[in-house]
C-alpha cells in the first residue's frame, strides 16, 4: 500500500482534517512531537498576526490506539481557534453574511479559481488555496517522520537566502524593509534527508522515479516556483567532469574523505570489508531516478507572498472595473514555515518509498526487510 494523504478544510473554517494511510502498524506516535512540528510551522521572522491567534494542536481521531498506529487510516484534526470570528461568514448552511470579495489578488489563485469554478465570491477560492492548508501536511509529515526515525532516517532544513540576501542581520533588515513598505519577500530553503539507502525509486518508468516524486511534492507547496535537486542549476553551467560524483572504494574503517586507488588486494574481496562511496554529492543523492545512498538534498525557491499591505492593481470580477487587490491578514515572509512544510513533504515521499520497497503490514516486518536489504548492499556492493 502506498503512503498517501488527503486533507480538507478552509483557512477560516472550523477545523482542518487529514487522512493519512499506508503506514504499518506498530509505529509509536506522540501528539507532543506532532504539535512541536506544528509550532515550528508557525514560527520564523516576518510572520503575521494570525500566528498570535492560532496555536495549532493535533487531535487523533482514528488509526492510533494507545500511542501506536494500527495499520488503518489515520485521521488527524486541527481546530481553527479563530473560528468564532468567522462562524457566520464561513457557515456551511444558511444565507451569505458579509460583503463578497471580488477584487482578486495578482499572483494568487483568486481570479483563475473563480473563473474555473464559476464563483462570484473570491473567498470561495482563497479559503482553500491559502497556505493554511499546509498545517495538515506538517501534521501528516510529522507522523511519517516518526516512522522514518525508526528506519534510521532523519530530515532537516535550513533557509539559505531571503529576498536575495543571506546572513541573519541582512535577512532581518530585508524583511523589516519589506514590512515598512507594505511589501513581501520570498527566499530559498534546503531540505536534507539522511540515512536513506541506495535503491529507493526506479529508473524503469517515469512515474517510479524518486527525484520526480520529490520535485512534484515540493512544487505543490504554495508559492514554490522552482525546485533544485543537488546542485542542479549550477551543474547546468559546468563541464561533466566538474559535475558527476566520482565513485571510490575504501575500507570500512577508513577516514571519510580519504580515497584509495583502484584495489587489487584480496582484502576488498571479503564481503563487508570494504565500502563504495563518493567524496562529493553534487547530484543531491539522486541518480537515474533512484537514491544512491548519499544524503538527499532538495532546494526550493519561494516567491513573495501575493497578499500585500500596499495592494497591487487588479480588476473587480463583479464590475470588471479597475481596482486594487484585497488585503488579507498575512505574512511579510514565510520562508521558515515553507521549509518546515518542505520537510513534511520530504517525509511523506520518503515514507512512501520505504513502504513501496520494504512493505510490511507491521513495523517489525518493515524493519526486518530493511535490515536484510542494507546487509545485502553492504556485503555485495559495499554500499
Amino acid at each position: 500500500m502506498a503512503v498517501k494523504f488527503l486533507s480538507a478544510g478552509e483557512s477560516h473554517g472550523s477545523r482542518l482534517v487529514c487522512i493519512l494511510e499506508g503506514l504499518p502498524a506498530g509505529v509509536k506516535v506522540s501528539s507532543e512531537f506532532v504539535n512541536a512540528e506544528l509550532k515550528r510551522r508557525q514560527g520564523g521572522y516576518g510572520r503575521g498576526g494570525r500566528m498570535k491567534i492560532e496555536s495549532d494542536t493535533v487531535e487523533f481521531l482514528s488509526g492510533i490506539r494507545f500511542g501506536e498506529t494500527l495499520g488503518s487510516p489515520i485521521t488527524l484534526s486541527v481546530e481553527n481557534r479563530d473560528w468564532q470570528n468567522w462562524s457566520q461568514r464561513m457557515s456551511a448552511e444558511g444565507q451569505p453574511v458579509g460583503e463578497k470579495v471580488t477584487n482578486a489578488r495578482p499572483g494568487h489563485a483568486d481570479l483563475t479559481g473563480a473563473a474555473k469554478y464559476n464563483r462570484d465570491d473570491v473567498r470561495d477560492i482563497l479559503e482553500r488555496s491559502s497556505a493554511r492548508e499546509t498545517t495538515m501536511r506538517v501534521a501528516a509529515g510529522a507522523v511519517c517522520k516518526i516512522f522514518l526515525q525508526a528506519c534510521g532516517v532523519e530530515i532537516s532544513s535550513k533557509v539559505l537566502t531571503v529576498g536575495g540576501v543571506s546572513g541573519d542581520d541582512e535577512i532581518k533588515n530585508r524583511i523589516d524593509a519589506a514590512k515598512s513598505a507594505g511589501d513581501t519577500v520570498g527566499g530559498i530553503f534546503e531540505v536534507k534527508v539522511s540515512g536513506v539507502p541506495a535503491g529507493l525509486g526506479s529508473h524503469i518508468q517515469w512515474d517510479k522515479k524518486l527525484d520526480a516524486k520529490f520535485a512534484a511534492a515540493f512544487m505543490s507547496i504554495q508559492a514554490v516556483k522552482a525546485v533544485e535537486l543537488g546542485d542542479g542549476f549550477a551543474n547546468a553551467q559546468k563541464f561533466g567532469s566538474e559535475v558527476h560524483d566520482e565513485i571510490f572504494v575504501g575500507t570500512r574503517n577508513q577516514e571519510p574523505g580519504t580515497s584509495l586507488p583502484i584495489p587489487t588486494g584480496s582484502q576488498f574481496l571479503v564481503p563487508g570489508s570494504y565500502k563504495i562511496f563518493r567524496e562529493t554529492n553534487r547530484a543531491g543523492g539522486f541518480e537515474g531516478g533512484m537514491s544512491n545512498g548519499e544524503d538527499l538534498i532538495i532546494r526550493a525557491a519561494m516567491k513573495p507572498i501575493p497578499t500585500l499591505m500596499k495592494p497591487l492593481r487588479t480588476v473587480d470580477i463583479a464590475t470588471h472595473q479597475p481596482t486594487t487587490a484585497i488585503k488579507e491578514r498575512s505574512d511579510t515572509c514565510a520562508i521558515w514555515a515553507a521549509s518546515v512544510v518542505g520537510e513534511a513533504m520530504a517525509a511523506i515521499v520518503t515514507a512512501d518509498a520505504f513502504v513501496e520497497k520494504f512493505g510490511g503490514d507491521a513495523l517489525c516486518d518493515t524493519l526486518a526487510n530493511l535490515k536484510n536489504y542494507r546487509k545485502r548492499l553492504a556485503e555485495d556492493f559495499g554500499l
